[in-house]
């Protein structure tokens, strides 16, 4: 009995639900067409105003060197001894702090932006920038600039050029560019930039990460880089002259076979070339292998930068097409305000 009451209960329940939408809709239909028809208008309206935005995502990753053993490793990789895995190191992933504070400084923004846009060397990003979002109409608007301001012209004030790219750079980085490190865990950083312009975003997302990750590598291996120039043109100086002392010996061997075996200052000059040879040998010797060990230190310091997903044209982008926004503007009032007179 009491199923069979519960069961009639929601029989009732549904049917004088259904009734009031039945009833509402007869009475209102009117209302709700009129309400439709505006939504929709609007929905298109919205369209025709509303700025696409593109989206450019770079993922990357950036595996460190071997660690600890710095040029003893390099030694010992020579005669086959891995010396990091016996200390207990390995290969690892940069702890990201670095390199996501480099791909968020002010300095590598400005150096991105002042690259040029495409051919025109003389028509940079931030011009692009600048034009994409009316900002240059509104500087030559502004009493403090009042002028047209391309950043490669040499006649516009330092001062100026640097405030208004400080201005775009602000404006980047709150509205357009993000970085972040996915899963702390793993290695992999994502860039994303989201611009009115589909060419911006690709451009701005790929030679940020160029720029820091060229840096990057760079500031890790130029010691090593300063120490085997140096080393390469000191063994080049003592091999030149190792060459000057063979041919000098050879020819003071010649003409110990012609002289006087009673003439000892002969010999004498002969023995001091001969030692000569052998201490420049030796020197040859050492700075060759110093080298090489320097060169393979280079390999295991530098980083490995991996770029695993990039942009792709088209880019993904968030455009409604006016359809869209008919359906959705006619439909979404129609629901809100049928539910509201429902209740």
């Amino acid at each position: 009995m009491q199923t069979d009451s519960k069961n009639n209960l929601a029989q009732n329940i549904i049917g004088n639900v259904f009734s009031k939408i039945v009833a509402t809709i007869k009475e209102r239909y009117k209302l709700l067409l009129l309400v439709g028809c505006i939504g929709g208008l609007l929905g298109i309206i919205y369209t025709a105003i509303k700025h696409t935005k593109y989206h450019s995502e770079i993922t990357f990753l950036v595996e460190e060197s071997k660690a600890g053993g710095g040029l003893l490793s390099s030694l010992g990789s020579q005669i086959g001894i891995d010396i990091s895995s016996m200390a207990g190191a390995s290969n690892s992933v940069i702890s990201g702090d670095n390199m996501l504070e480099l791909l968020k400084s002010k300095s590598m923004m400005q150096e991105v932006l002042l690259t040029p846009f495409e051919n025109d060397s003389n028509y940079v990003l931030a011009d692009r920038y600048a034009d994409v979002y009316q900002l240059r109409t509104k500087w030559a608007a502004d009493s403090k600039v009042g002028k047209v301001v391309l950043f490669k012209d040499a006649k516009i004030p330092a001062r100026l050029r640097d405030s208004l790219l400080s201005e775009i750079i602000k404006r980047v980085y709150k509205k357009e560019f993000s970085v972040s490190k996915p899963d702390k865990k793993l290695g992999f950083f994502k860039v994303s930039v989201s611009s009115n312009d589909e060419k911006f975003s690709q451009y701005l997302s790929e030679r940020i990460i160029k720029n820091a990750t060229d840096f990057y590598v760079n500031n890790k291996v130029s010691r090593l880089k300063n120490n085997i120039s140096r080393l390469e043109h000191r063994t080049d100086s003592i091999g030149r002259l190792l060459n000057q002392k063979t041919y000098a010996s050879m020819s003071d061997m010649q003409l110990l076979l012609n002289l006087n075996p009673a003439d000892v200052s002969a010999q004498g000059s002969a023995e001091i070339s001969q030692r000569d040879k052998m201490v420049l040998s030796t020197v040859y010797a050492e700075l060759v292998k110093n080298l090489e060990i320097s060169k393979t230190a280079l390999v295991q310091e530098t980083p490995t930068i991996q770029i695993t997903d990039k942009p792709i044209l088209p880019l993904e982008n968030d455009e409604l097409k006016w359809y869209e926004g008919l359906l959705i503007g006619f439909f979404a009032p129609i629901i809100f305000l049928f539910v509201i007179l429902v209740i």
